[in-house]
């Protein structure tokens, strides 16, 4: 049994962690057998969790997120001023663009998508606000990669890469000439790397013009057309020069 698995608290963030965006609802029987706990552990902890509002119970019986635990997580620091921020330089590069337009940010070798902004005519994404990828794996991720330290570098670069489709870049040598590349153009195109069906185009989001990079900025639209990925670089850019800049004046009258 883990260390974290037999305290109380342990439990719980099994319980929690059980459900994702594959799992978004699952039965007792199935939070039971994804966490490893006793049926009648796991519902001692559903129980408790469900009283104080962090699980909700569908039509069906089945278990789900609840409400609770949306209202702790929206009041994240680290996300809340980004996103603040950022969503109106986003809306504006929505309606330059109606292409799917995405905010991510770095955690460890995981890259987690904090804000979207779509259209009903936008291609159909593998991303969504709140789901994570291996941080080499798509375009706002090699821009983080890029500007990350040299242990996380090392890190990503000596582990095997997954070929999400045929034309998925694996080759650590490549990689790392394309880390280079990003560091010296800013603005990346990532052409079909994650789904054979899109295209990205990103670009680092700094605090201040010449801060540390605190996210990436990316437009995401269909495989078809590739051809536009130039006439994206200077409204994307513009997009992420301006929550750069309303980033390092938040933090300068903080200071």
């Amino acid at each position: 049994m883990s260390t974290t698995r037999s305290t109380a608290a342990g439990k719980v963030l099994e319980v929690l962690a059980a459900f994702d965006r594959e799992h978004p609802a699952q039965t007792l029987s199935e939070i039971a057998q994804r966490t490893g706990l006793a049926l009648s552990t796991a519902h001692r902890v559903v129980r408790e969790l469900a009283e104080w509002g962090a699980l909700e119970r569908g039509e069906d019986g089945s278990w789900h997120v609840g409400l609770r635990l949306w209202e702790i997580a929206s009041g994240c620091p680290r996300t809340q001023i980004l996103r603040d921020v950022a969503l109106p330089f986003m809306q504006d590069l929505y309606e330059a663009t109606h292409e799917n337009v995405q905010l991510a940010v770095r955690e460890g070798t995981e890259l987690v998508f904090v804000e979207r902004i779509a259209g009903h005519r936008s291609v159909e994404l593998l991303t969504g606000v709140g789901t994570r990828f291996p941080v080499g794996s798509t375009g706002m991720g090699r821009v983080l990669l890029a500007h990350a330290p040299r242990d996380i570098q090392e890190e990503v670069l000596g582990a095997p890469q997954r070929a999400w489709t045929p034309h998925t870049v694996t080759d650590p040598k490549t990689l790392r000439t394309q880390l280079d590349r990003i560091r010296r153009e800013r603005v990346f195109v990532s052409d079909r790397q994650l789904s054979e069906s899109t295209v990205a185009v990103a670009t680092p989001v700094r605090i201040g013009r010449s801060g540390p990079v605190s996210a990436a900025l990316g437009i995401v639209f269909t495989a078809q057309g590739a051809g536009r990925a130039h006439t994206l670089r200077e409204p994307l850019l513009r997009a992420a020069y301006g929550i750069s800049d309303e980033l390092g004046r938040r933090t300068r009258t903080t200071r």
